[in-house]
């Protein structure tokens, strides 16, 4: 299946989905040194989004949530690739200065945890995998 969305920065990544309906504040949220979620009761709580395509429908939080995902991006603890339903300003800066590729306008009701996507500009392939019932 193939969607598309706006390019927030162009680029190509391919990877593991790791998918939540929350927001996500990359300050205060996210542990940079690690990239494991740390914010209390959010659906990823624990786990990590290193090298994963981070899929959420906004980020949310202080303008310093920029920073931190530029710090993961210096820590190789950031993810390869950001889907957003509509990305605000502080995901975009942090994904911009980070050179992540991110697309907005994604209906993330297409996209489950463990699906493999590429993303190529404004363009997202999705490979489900096999699910055990």
């Amino acid at each position: 299946m193939e969607l598309r969305g706006r390019t927030i920065f162009k680029g190509v990544a391919k990877g593991e989905v790791l998918a939540t309906s929350q927001p996500i504040s990359f300050y205060g949220g996210v542990d940079p040194s690690t990239g494991v979620v740390v914010e209390k009761g959010h659906e990823l709580e624990g786990q990590a989004v290193k090298g994963k395509i981070l899929a959420f429908p906004n980020g949310k939080g202080s303008t310093v949530g920029s920073y931190t995902l530029y710090r993961m991006k210096r820590s190789y603890t950031a993810p390869a690739g950001i889907l957003n339903q509509e990305c605000e300003t502080v995901v975009a800066v942090g994904a911009i200065i980070s050179e992540i590729p991110c697309i907005d306008r994604i209906d993330l009701s297409k996209i489950e945890t463990g699906d493999i996507v590429c993303l190529n500009n404004d363009r997202v392939r999705v490979e489900r995998r096999k699910r055990l019932e």
